[in-house]
């Protein structure tokens, strides 16, 4: 009986199921879920995006600006460069 009961307490503690598996298991849970949530705002994100390349060509036209520093006819880029601080000097 002994030997039984000291089995059974083997496997509560330290055996597959056990209670340290099982909180593992759902620290494990609990971080993929967070994630799970960051992805989705992203994904969520994106298709705002592709929605907005999609219909209307302001996307576009701040793609092309910003990404690939394109500029409309008749436009004179200014590239505004911060001063280097005096130590890097």
């Amino acid at each position: 009986m002994l030997v039984f009961l000291v089995g059974l307490q083997y496997r509560l503690w330290v055996g597959e199921g056990s209670l340290a598996e099982k909180s593992r298991l759902a620290r494990e849970i609990a971080l993929q879920e967070s994630e799970n949530v960051a992805l989705r705002e992203r994904n969520r994100q994106l298709a705002v995006e592709v929605l907005e390349l999609k219909t209307g060509l302001d996307g576009i036209e701040e793609r092309a600006r910003y990404d690939l520093g394109m500029v409309k006819k008749g436009e004179t880029f200014f590239m505004i460069v911060a001063d280097k601080p005096k130590a890097a000097q």
